[in-house]
């Protein structure tokens, strides 16, 4: 079940991390939603890119290779074996790297972007999910055995 719930959860934020590298690529200001925050500001600031590459990218990676963890963990002994300890370091890290960009939006560009609040709130609800189940599984040999 928290395999399912975690699945779906990333599935938001792969939607949502990919709709802001569209906003970021098209410089469509009007898909901000006007009046919903301040996702243009955010979205167009130093912070938005790392090296060139958008930083949604970043986030559109880390959901995908949850994704395809779930997706392919009973298909493969080793990605099965290690599927619960893999997505609980990639949320680890999406997590403590949205804590980084939202303290940017409040401390630093003093705007915030909902669709960013959206994919930090999807991170840590993947983060805290993998916790538990680590925790639950972490006996067993199917890693998401629940």
């Amino acid at each position: 079940m928290i395999r399912k719930i975690i699945l779906i959860i990333s599935l938001l934020g792969l939607s949502d991390a990919t709709y802001l590298l569209i906003i970021k690529l098209t410089s469509n200001k009007a898909l901000c939603v006007p009046g919903l925050g301040d996702c243009w500001s955010v979205n167009t600031s130093a912070y938005s890119e790392w090296n060139g590459i958008p930083i949604s990218v970043f986030g559109m990676l880390a959901y995908l290779s949850i994704i395809a963890i779930l997706l392919l963990y009973k298909r493969s002994e080793f990605i099965k074996t290690f599927s619960a300890i893999f997505v609980l370091g990639i949320s680890l890290i999406g997590f403590i790297f949205s804590i980084y960009l939202t303290y940017l939006q409040f401390a630093v560009i003093k705007a915030i972007c909902p669709f960013c609040i959206i994919s930090a709130i999807t991170m840590t609800t993947v983060f805290v999910l993998s916790i538990i189940n680590f925790i639950k599984n972490q006996n067993s040999i199917d890693a998401f055995d629940n």
